[in-house]
């Protein structure tokens, strides 16, 4: 005999073997960091950016701002090397610590003498201005004597591909651990300053900043750059060596002394600029920006600088950034605190963050925290859920994601530590999420069965309106307005002769399969499949006041869906085996008042449509070969839709009609209907089809020549009129003409 408590135990694995697959794919994600948990985890890192940001410190660095007021009162950038020298001589004067060009001057000054000269030679100058002009100094030349009077540190662009040339390093780079080099990417090529630019200036490093988030958001910035075998400084990490007196950069590795990676290069975990400022980094050289509260006096703007109006104190002393907040420079950079951030304030912001010692740390102990964290919540749930029910569950997993994330807040805080509650949050949505619908998907397996089982043989809108309302399971219907459609593949029996039943069957559900799809998404609901023959029909079960123009944009689609079903045939057909002519459909599509509703007996019944108009629109199909068109559509479709493009096609009386039908033919939608061409089609036909039921046969047959012109494609139907035409022009005249014709059979 089977051990009960043995069953039960069974039982209680087997019900909570969800939650604990979902607890296990979370610590597997929280193992191999997923991008869409890192952006996650970055979100969660900007909203405390936003809520705590670093206080600014207002005596360590400026920004000298090329702002837009700057740009109207000097003149629009690039200037001439002379005024740059001016704004250079104009801080080395008011005693700024280090002038940094987030700009690169890598052509020479167009303004310059020598390359005036040129041009002023060849509109015919005389030749003692010209030998002026060449004693006059080079505007290069000029911006690097101005360099050469106090501490200037030019920026270049270092770059994935290959061009242009890296400027020699001013400073060392020495490495303890493993090789920094096989950490960072190569970066090919460089867009630098002119040779005597970059020899005037005592320091030199790149602005570039090529690895914004996967969210195109700029958090952390590199310190180190690699050109093949050689490492640079950054504009900012150059910038604090240059102002301290530093002479070379130091950077920690995995597998350094105090650094524990167990032999595993890991990557890099911290520069030394100097002898004593050491940068914390990521694995790859960058260091975290921890953005400050909004201060607008960081900025100067260049045009007080240079006319002698800014306060000196603003600069005297402080590490001097030149650089552009107008937007037409296009240096603005996404940031977690501004959408719109001037490139410059990145450099700015991490400078201040390096002479302060302020940094934002992922702790190395982290991961295993949140490893833990998120098992422990887990399993807690998992072991209460059966117990407590989901009410007290609830609960238990609000206060767990309270707690770390409040945990998470006061490490930002206080800490600066960089500890998100993503891994725990998901692990307490999906484990109870998982847990609480398990007892509630058991018991609604059966009927979930049934309704999928009855969603194989009606539409899944009729499925969802006999599920909210059963009591329309009974036979009867109501009349309505409906749009009909019934769509067949042209030459089917020719096609099916060539295919043996296997692969017969294969086609017509590769075919029937996108054309229901698309019927589905313009909200049509599908009646039946006939073999390759398809019946939809719109406004029942569920209202649709735009049924006729749904209707057609579902024809207009299929039309379009049908070029992507013939290809795909054609690639998986058997090498070897004969090709099959490309599917061609008719379709045809009539408006009128039907009866819809469940049909047939007490044991079986379908929820379908009856009614004339439903035997029109059969017809109508049937009659897209005869006139050469696609979709062949009765009158009271085209009345509901006057602003598309339809050209009628004929006055015809179907089997089973007395009264005869204006058929015509659907081009196009409301914008196609407004095309030239397509309003001279129309006319031309209209006035063709005029003159032919007048009995105006002679000017009908010039008539038609016309509308051949215009619409070469519809030869078929031009065909049609024109074997009418002859034979009423041999023959004798109609006693009765009225233009009607009797429908060919299908």
């Amino acid at each position: 005999m089977a051990d009960p408590s043995g069953m039960e135990m069974s039982r209680r694995l087997l019900a909570a073997l969800p939650s604990l697959v979902v607890l296990g794919l979370v610590l597997a994600m929280r193992m191999t960091e997923p991008a869409a948990f890192q952006r996650s985890e970055l979100a969660a890192f900007d909203i405390l950016q936003r809520h705590h940001p670093r206080t600014y410190e207002p005596d360590l660095v400026r920004i000298v701002d090329l702002d837009d007021a700057t740009l109207q009162r000097v003149g629009q950038w690039p200037w001439p090397r002379t005024r740059v020298a001016q704004l250079v001589q104009r801080l080395v004067q008011l005693e700024a610590a280090v002038v940094a060009f987030d700009i690169v001057f890598a052509e020479p000054d167009r303004t310059s003498p020598a390359q005036m000269l040129p041009l002023w030679s060849e509109q015919g100058e005389s030749e003692a201005l010209a030998t002026e002009l060449a004693r006059l100094a080079d505007h290069d030349v000029v911006l690097a004597e101005a360099f050469a009077t106090g501490r200037v540190v030019t920026g270049f662009v270092l770059m994935d591909h290959a061009g242009g040339h890296v400027p020699p390093p001013k400073a060392g780079v020495s490495y303890a651990g493993d090789d920094p080099a096989q950490f960072l990417p190569d970066l090919l090529g460089a867009v630098s300053n002119l040779a005597v630019l970059d020899a005037a200036a005592e320091g030199s490093g790149s602005f570039s900043i090529p690895w914004p988030e996967s969210d195109g958001v700029y958090r952390r910035v590199p310190l180190l750059f690699r050109s093949d075998e050689t490492l640079y400084p950054s504009l900012a990490g150059e910038a604090v060596r240059v102002a301290t007196g530093g002479t070379s950069y130091l950077v920690k590795a995995s597998n350094a002394s105090g650094t524990r990676a167990f032999g595993e290069a890991t990557g890099i975990s911290a520069v030394r600029i100097g002898r004593e400022l050491v940068v914390p980094t990521d694995s790859v050289g960058r260091a975290w920006i921890h953005y400050s509260d909004p201060a607008p006096e960081r900025y100067v703007s260049a045009w007080q600088v240079l006319e002698g109006t800014v306060n000196p104190e603003l600069l005297r002393g402080h590490i001097v950034y030149i650089g552009t907040s107008a937007e037409g420079l296009k240096d603005l950079r996404a940031t977690p605190v501004n959408p719109a951030m001037p490139g410059v304030q990145l450099h700015a912001e991490i400078t201040e963050q390096i002479l302060t010692g302020h940094f934002l740390l992922r702790p190395d102990w982290q991961k295993g925290a949140e490893l833990l964290a998120t098992l422990l919540v887990g399993l807690l749930l998992i072991v209460s859920l059966p117990r407590l029910g989901a009410a007290w569950c609830a609960g238990i997993g609000v206060v767990a994601l309270a707690a770390v994330t409040g945990f998470s807040v006061w490490a930002y805080v206080e800490k600066q530590w960089l500890v998100a509650p993503v891994y725990v949050g998901a692990a307490v949505l999906g484990v109870y999420t998982t847990g609480s619908l398990a007892a509630f998907l058991r018991t609604e397996g059966e009927r979930r069965e049934v309704r999928s089982a009855f969603g194989r043989y009606v539409s899944p809108a009729v499925v969802a309106q006999l599920a909210d309302h059963p009591e329309d399971l009974r036979l009867g219907g109501q009349a309505r307005e409906m749009s009909l459609l019934f769509c067949d593949v042209r030459g089917f029996t020719t096609i099916s002769e060539q295919l043996g039943p296997e692969e017969l069957t294969q086609l017509v559900n590769r075919f029937l399969t996108p054309m229901t799809r698309v019927i589905l998404q313009h909200g049509g609901t599908i009646d039946k499949y006939m073999g390759d023959c398809i019946m939809a029909f719109w406004n029942a079960p569920l209202a649709d006041p735009d049924h006729a123009r749904d209707a057609c944009a579902a024809a207009l689609a299929m039309e379009g869906e049908l070029a992507g079903v013939n290809a795909r045939l054609a690639a998986d057909r058997k090498e070897g085996a004969a090709p099959l002519p490309p599917l061609r459909i008719g379709i045809g599509l009539n408006t009128g008042q039907c009866c819809v509703g469940n049909f047939g007996s007490d044991q079986r019944f379908d929820y379908s449509v009856i009614g004339d108009e439903v035997n029109l629109a059969s017809r109508l199909e049937g009659q897209s070969k005869t006139y050469g068109v696609t979709t062949v559509v009765g009158d009271g479709t085209r009345q509901r839709l006057p602003r598309w493009s339809f050209l009628e096609l004929d006055l015809l009386r179907v089997k089973g009609r007395r009264q005869a039908e204006r058929i015509h033919a659907l081009l196009g939608d409301a914008a196609a209907a407004a095309m030239p061409e397509a309003i001279a089609l129309r006319d031309a036909n209209q006035a063709f089809l005029a003159a032919y039921r007048k009995g105006d046969f002679e000017v009908a047959a010039g008539l038609l020549s016309r509308c051949r012109e215009l619409g070469p494609s519809l030869e078929t139907l031009w065909g049609v009129h024109s074997t009418r035409l002859a034979t009423l022009r041999n023959g004798p005249p109609p006693e009765a003409w009225d233009g009607v014709h009797d429908a060919a059979t299908k």
